[in-house]
């Protein structure tokens, strides 16, 4: 049997990168998985991809900044399973700038892209997991929660609040069985890192040169620290927040 047998999922953004490996290894594990993507496209075209490797995975289109929306899609997998024992909050967006560069509607967008969709998210899930007795939360920080970047104040900010709500959730909801920690990616070869990689002169050789592992990361390597901890081998981990980056982290 697989390390999620019988678990129900939802995991936001999971129509590609990081989000996606994590939607193909929960099931791998026997979690019944159902993710939300705002590109419906997208989430159709991966539904199709991944029923074509033999991976079922259902999808439903939100807005996870939307609260109703994000509500609606929880709901609906409620009604279907008639519980939840998981929720992966994923999604999240960047954009490169120098701090005097960004509008408030950029600064604004990025924090409601990457912590308050957590938020809303958490809430929603909450009652759920409440009634059942038990409940993992899994939170994608980013390596920026630890240190900074010139090119990603909101990015960094939103991430290191994910970080700190990661520690508020599992303080408080500690006493109704449910865990919740976050996993910090360092650099990963998704869609996101690669158009960094455009716009950011240099950035894959000191990439290279600072990580020990010595290359990139890719998004399965993220899947299996988030199978861990949504795992009943978790259930005395709660309010941590790992690094998943090839020790990156690790050096000054």
């Amino acid at each position: 049997m697989g390390r999620l047998e019988g678990k129900v999922a939802f995991v936001t953004g999971g129509a590609r990168g990081i989000g996606r490996a994590i939607v193909e290894k929960f099931a791998a594990e026997g979690a019944d998985v159902t993710f939300a993507d705002v590109d419906g496209e997208a989430g159709r075209r991966a539904v199709d991809e991944l029923s074509g490797g033999g991976v079922d995975a259902k999808f439903v289109r939100a807005d996870v900044t939307s609260e109703p929306e994000v509500q609606h899609a929880i709901e609906s997998v409620v009604a279907r399973r008639r519980t939840l024992d998981i929720l992966v909050n994923n999604a999240g967006i960047n954009i490169r700038k120098q701090p005097q560069e960004y509008t408030l509607e950029e600064w604004s967008r990025v924090l409601a892209s990457n912590l308050t969709s957590a938020f809303i998210a958490s809430q929603a899930a909450y009652a759920h997991f409440k009634r059942a007795g038990a409940g993992k939360i899994v939170n994608l920080g980013s390596m920026m929660s630890l240190f900074g970047a010139s090119f990603a104040g909101p990015y960094g900010a939103s991430k290191g609040g994910i970080v700190q709500l990661t520690r508020s959730l599992a303080c408080a909801w500690a006493k109704d069985n449910i865990q919740v920690n976050a996993v910090l990616p360092g650099w990963i070869d998704t869609a996101l890192t690669q158009k960094a990689r455009v716009e950011l002169t240099g950035l894959n050789e000191r990439v290279l040169s600072r990580t020990p592992a010595g290359r990139w990361g890719e998004p399965a390597d993220m899947a299996g620290i988030a199978v861990f901890l949504a795992s009943p081998a978790a259930d005395f981990i709660t309010g941590a927040a790992i690094p998943v980056d090839g020790g990156y982290s690790s050096q000054g």
